[in-house]
């Protein structure tokens, strides 16, 4: 029972994938277009969601930052964001070079040029966002730090309240309703012969993303135990608990207390332990870097999209800030990052749900890595904090 209640999403979209192909398979295209109907009219109310949910989280996750120590914060701060860019450009470098080869000769390109007239859905309802995502994380910036700033709490309880709202909005219509868009496009990709292409995609990217992983955790401890001068495989060892509860929660908040417990048995003071557990469990993700860089290299190769270092790096800088706006969400770092997914790289709607999808079934692993890393820059923090 533990089991399937943590694994929900996943379980429920892997549901979607199954009764995608079948419906696709069964090759009834009024099914087909029902399914493509429903597939819009959920990816409009998406597009209007996604700058709210940069506006509520981003906003008050910036705001919340002014009630710690301004120097041990901005340490923190700048070590969590250096962190996840360096993770993010390590991804880019491997990805850009080993996909290409591993997903030689596969492409979906055409898949939604067919006999069916996929453009003809049953009803067009087009819900225009209120602010394009840009627009969103300026403002955000803008609120964030002056909300920080302001002595009133009464703005601040309204983005509060704010925060709550957009948070029900997610996690009862956005999140229940995913596996049924993924359903949709895996009905469309079956009926035009595509599905096979996609599933072996995954299993690649899925083995690289994790192998991605454990190189960026050799190297974050590895630069921890050079600046404290402790060994970095003993430190390492210690997180395990961490890394193993971030697995099974799928929750960087949830696993907080464990992951301040394992940091403090690598000889962090207390105050720091705690310090850096609670605000990188909010701001390093650096395991979801990894994974929505890789997603989306492999995604843009299977629909033929350029990637190249000058698309890319601006790219993964802002999605180093859009980070910040998904604690709190199950998958919600993929959730976020949709927005700049479209703007930058030019994601449809198809292409952004084979990222949910891909993103969602490597999710308790990326949180493990994101935990596991905070560990690293507490050594680094304890250890600065030291020498000054």
């Amino acid at each position: 029972m533990n089991f399937l209640k943590k694994y929900a999403l996943l379980m429920k979209l892997l549901l979607g994938i199954l009764v995608g192909v079948i419906f696709g398979l069964i090759g009834q295209e009024v099914i087909i277009r029902l399914l493509s109907t429903f597939n819009f009219v959920f990816g409009s109310l998406l597009n209007f969601t996604i700058p709210l949910i940069i506006l509520a989280f981003i906003t008050k996750g910036i705001s919340d930052l002014s009630s710690n120590s301004r120097r041990l914060l901005g340490l923190t701060v700048a070590l969590a964001y250096a962190s996840t860019i360096i993770m993010g450009s390590m991804a880019y470098t491997v990805a850009s070079n080993a996909l290409p080869v591993l997903l030689t000769g596969q492409s979906v390109v055409g898949f939604e040029e067919s006999t069916l007239n996929t453009t003809s859905y049953i009803v067009g309802l087009k819900i225009l966002p209120l602010m394009d995502v840009m627009t969103a994380l300026i403002l955000s910036f803008i609120l964030g730090i002056g909300l920080s700033g302001l002595q009133s709490s009464s703005l601040k309880s309204i983005f509060d309240d704010f925060h709550t709202i957009i948070t029900g909005l997610v996690m009862k219509v956005i999140i229940p309703l995913l596996p049924l868009h993924i359903a949709g496009i895996f009905a469309k990709m079956t009926y035009t012969g595509q599905a096979t292409v996609v599933m072996n995609a995954f299993i690649k990217v899925f083995i690289l993303v994790i192998a991605l992983h454990i190189t960026a955790l050799l190297i974050q401890y590895t630069i921890a135990g050079i600046i404290s001068k402790k060994n970095p495989f003993l430190l390492l060892k210690n997180m395990l608990p961490a890394y193993i509860t971030a697995v099974g929660t799928q929750s960087s908040a949830a696993t907080i207390p464990v992951t301040a417990a394992s940091i403090k048995n690598n000889k962090v003071k207390d105050q720091i332990a705690e310090f850096v557990a609670s605000l990188c469990s909010t701001i390093h993700l650096s395991g979801s870097m990894i994974t929505i860089t890789t997603c989306s290299i492999a995604v843009m190769i299977l629909f033929d999209f350029n990637f190249s270092v000058e698309k890319m790096i601006p790219f993964i800088l802002l999605l180093g800030v859009m980070m910040i706006a998904a604690p709190g969400l199950p998958g919600g770092a993929i959730i976020t990052a949709a927005g700049i997914l479209q703007s930058s790289l030019g994601f449809t709607p198809e292409m952004g749900a084979l990222m949910i999808t891909l993103y969602i079934a490597q999710d308790s692993f990326g949180t493990a890595c994101n935990v596991t890393g905070d560990g690293a820059i507490a050594v680094i923090v304890d250890a600065v904090v030291d020498k000054k």
